[in-house]
């Protein structure tokens, strides 16, 4: 029977066992992932708590029963009760014993699957572009601005008045400043300084963070799933990327007291990140209740200089993309008014 479990587990496709009587049997990791809960809840459990508006499901799993054939149902709605809407084929068909329905065993494809897969590697290609222009940029910038910093400093040595010398200490301090920004557009560049990192000692660090930034007036709630295991990242760069984020919900609000965030953590199985297939990796949600990101703009939200504020830098979002990436992980948003999230995906092996 474990061996049959570890075999279940090691499907993409989710599989679930129900009885005659439509209770879970056996539900495989991908299908727990799926639903976004555990064995533990889902097992025992009757089909029509698998979805907050069964209707559909369970329709389909009585004429399943009474017909005593395989079904197909394409493209089905399934509303979890997370709140999460997902769209999935789903398979079903039963096992006879004795001319009777013995088990109903489904299968779920997701269809959205294949299309965030194809989103994933539209995304990466048109950032590796993006990086290709910027560093051809770089050098391009950074060349002549070192010869106007030297100029700069050789014409301060010969000026006879030291008031003038401000002139050129503005033109030192402009070009640097110049400098800097080019760095920042190319992102981190040093080693990443992996080691074991429980992923709540972020977060708890950086809501430390935004709570003394915002004087204790932003609403942070907590939702972290105390089982998950240690994994390897650089916990400087990974501090980061939620601080971005986090700055960037509370810079959206009309002020700290209006902002609500939510933090949540989840193991997630059998996960493909770009090209590959992870058995465990860790979900991070960071959600928050501001106005969102304008339509225009959520196609491009990582790309660098692009942002919805006047007095952004569009930067935030695009060293955050990178480091994560870097970590061989996958950052992801879904924004509407009142409720944008990002999601980071982070291989747990």
């Amino acid at each position: 029977m474990a061996q049959q479990q570890d075999i279940l587990d090691n499907l993409s496709t989710g599989v679930i066992a129900l009885d005659a009587g439509l209770r879970v049997t056996s539900i495989n990791a991908a299908a727990q992932a799926l639903m976004e809960s555990s064995a533990g809840r889902i097992e025992s459990q009757h089909a029509s708590l698998l979805s907050s508006e069964p209707d559909e499901l369970i329709d389909t799993l009585n004429h399943v029963l009474e017909a005593r054939a395989p079904v197909a149902r394409r493209g089905m709605a399934l509303q979890l009760h997370t709140g999460q809407t997902i769209h999935l084929d789903l398979f079903a068909t039963p096992i006879l014993l004795s001319g009777e329905v013995d088990t109903l065993l489904l299968e779920l494809q997701p269809v959205d699957r294949l299309q965030r897969i194809s989103r994933e590697e539209g995304m990466q290609q048109a950032q590796e572009t993006t990086r290709a222009v910027i560093r051809g940029l770089a050098h391009e910038i950074k060349n002549p601005l070192g010869g106007v910093r030297g100029a700069a400093q050789l014409l301060a040595k010969e000026l006879p008045d030291n008031d003038l010398a401000e002139y050129t200490r503005v033109i030192i301090r402009e070009a640097d400043r110049l400098r800097d920004l080019v760095d920042r557009l190319l992102g981190p560049h040093h080693q990443l300084q992996l080691a074991d990192l429980n992923i709540h000692e972020i977060l708890e660090h950086v809501r430390n963070l935004i709570s003394a930034e915002s004087g204790g007036e932003v609403t942070i709630t907590r939702d972290y799933d105390p089982s998950l295991p240690d994994l390897p990242g650089d916990r400087v760069q990974l501090i980061q990327v939620v601080l971005n984020i986090m700055r960037n919900a509370m810079q959206a609000a009309d002020s700290p007291a209006d902002c609500s965030i939510c933090l949540r953590t989840r193991a997630q199985r059998q996960f493909t990140i770009g090209a590959q297939r992870h058995r465990l990796v860790c979900r991070i949600d960071i959600t928050d209740n501001g106005p969102g990101i304008p339509e225009e703009l959520q196609q491009s939200i990582f790309v660098p200089m692009v942002t919805g504020r006047a007095d952004g830098t569009g930067l935030g979002l695009s060293i955050a993309q990178s480091i994560i990436n870097r970590h061989g992980g996958l950052l992801e948003s879904q924004s509407e008014p009142g409720c944008t999230r990002f999601t980071i995906y982070l291989p747990m092996e």
